[in-house]
């Protein structure tokens, strides 16, 4: 690989903080990101799901820090990033990917499934990105808050209105706290992904109706973890340096396929 390029997504010597790590994409980002040479914090809210994780990792040769945090709960957002500062130092990459889905039909939904799914995946990314970028500008450092959002934040889909609603309010947000925060050197990008296999949705797509969606979609497969490690990369590192405000699509297409 050319030198300035592998310097371009070399994250040695920064922290960075990714949310809903114990497993799925939260524990892939955590991985992509310590072998750029992050030292990563890994956020859940049982620490006890993280070890495992923080193991590998460090058998790896990467360096880990598990921290309990509940993203619905200010104060334990509080205390897991001052737990990280003092073990490691601040904070400048941040991944907000704890999420949740309660999929419903519209008129079927309640306000419970709205107070579960909402504050999960909007207001609790609004909670954590504010108490990081407010630390990344009193240490001065150079920051990149990624939000992960959906396609289903771009596009909505048949029982999902408030899943996707959540999301697209996220892309939103990016927006507008890249508006504001670029003149601190903070970045906020949002990474879309389309579908991906994860806890949240193996069962559907394991099920006959899943593998039939599948099928009719661009581009006709399910993407694999790997395929989100470069536009995670891109995003958190100097590769990246000039984009701000985006909301990336990684869908192989599902977005602009014919209606």
């Amino acid at each position: 690989m050319n030198e300035a390029i592998a310097k371009s997504i070399d994250l040695s010597g920064r922290v960075a903080l990714v949310t809903g790590a114990s497993s799925g994409l939260g524990a892939h980002f955590a991985k992509v990101l310590a072998q750029a040479g992050a030292a990563v914090v890994v956020a859940a809210r049982r620490v006890e799901k993280l070890e495992a994780l923080v193991a590998d990792i460090s058998a790896q040769g990467g360096k880990a820090l598990a921290v309990a945090m509940d993203v619905n709960d200010k104060a334990s957002v509080v205390a897991a990033f001052d737990q990280a500062e003092a073990t490691l130092g601040a904070v400048a990459i941040l991944v907000n990917n704890a999420g949740v889905a309660d999929p419903s039909r519209f008129v079927d939904s309640t306000e419970e499934q709205w107070d579960f799914v909402v504050d999960t995946n909007l207001r609790a990314v609004w909670r954590v990105s504010r108490e990081a970028s407010a630390r990344m500008i009193q240490a001065g450092v150079n920051g990149s808050i990624i939000n992960i959002s959906s396609i289903l934040g771009l596009q909505p889909s048949a029982n999902n209105s408030l899943y996707a609603t959540a999301k697209a309010g996220v892309v939103q947000l990016t927006k507008s706290a890249a508006q504001e925060l670029w003149r601190n050197n903070i970045r906020v990008n949002a990474l879309c992904p389309g579908y991906f296999e994860t806890e949240i949705n193996a069962d559907f797509f394991r099920s006959e109706k899943g593998r039939q969606y599948v099928s009719r979609m661009q581009p006709r497969r399910l993407g694999q973890m790997e395929e989100l490690s470069m536009p995670l990369l891109l995003l958190a590192s100097d590769a990246g340096s000039f984009l701000n405000g985006v909301a990336l699509p990684v869908d192989g297409g599902h977005l602009v396929q014919s209606l």
